[in-house]
């Protein structure tokens, strides 16, 4: 598929999981720009809170995913995406970390330079002070260093601020259901040969406690489970 400069926002999707995040949720979605309210989707990962209700009213669509998991989270929006013939996703996160109005930076190589996938880089961005935790800019570090290793390919960041080709996306046959979803996302991408680039995105502290980083469990089994990616798909078939 050839892509024109003219960007067609009506094609665009974009994909929010989100774990109780009454708090930030309008905020983000209030700053996400060009792209139709309808098309974007916040997946609620069996939210407690009034995320779904604010969500709502602030003219996202809605989905419902009880099973817990950010890849479960991600599925369920692409599989809307599917049914809504969409062109693009990008895929967001719910608690106003990162900087939504960047999303027009993050999509632009799709169309401009014909990428299949983009990765929004903090490592390469602003952080504020107290955005990213050490075991996170760690766990960059490496994951990157062993994707360059066993895959050939130049990551600096496995951040969730990133734009995908949908066509591309369903080559990919994604799989995972929780923390490996970013680099199964990069792994597979290399696998296949997809072009792909990064670009410099800003990150900020999030608003409300994370459910994966902030946490000693979260941030051990998502360190695990990047890790065990990286071998599983290079040496498992």
């Amino acid at each position: 598929m050839t892509y024109n400069k003219e960007i067609d926002y009506t094609k665009v999707f974009v994909v929010i999981p989100a774990f109780n995040e009454e708090q930030s949720i309008v905020k983000v979605i209030k700053d996400i720009p060009n792209v139709p309210l309808e098309n974007i989707i916040v997946v609620s990962n069996g939210s407690t809170d009034n995320t779904e209700k604010v969500a709502g009213a602030a003219g996202a669509t809605v989905l419902l995913e009880p099973r817990k998991g950010y890849g479960w989270a991600c599925l369920k929006g692409c599989e809307h995406v599917e049914k809504m013939d969409g062109e693009t996703i990008v895929f967001l996160d719910g608690d106003y970390s990162d900087y939504p109005q960047q999303l027009t930076k993050v999509i632009a190589p799709i169309y401009e330079q014909n990428m299949d996938l983009v990765i929004g880089s903090r490592a390469l961005g602003n952080r504020e002070k107290g955005s990213m935790t050490i075991p996170q800019q760690f766990g960059n570090w490496l994951s990157s260093k062993l994707l360059k290793i066993f895959y050939g390919v130049n990551f600096t960041d496995l951040g969730p601020f990133r734009a995908i080709r949908f066509e591309s996306y369903k080559s990919l046959g994604m799989s995972d259901k929780t923390y490996g979803w970013t680099i199964e996302m990069q792994i597979k991408s290399a696998q296949k040969k997809l072009k792909y680039c990064e670009v410099s995105v800003d990150y900020k502290v999030r608003i409300g406690q994370s459910k994966v980083s902030g946490t000693i469990k979260g941030a051990v089994m998502a360190g695990i489970k990047i890790i065990f990616a990286v071998f599983k798909y290079k040496f498992i078939k």
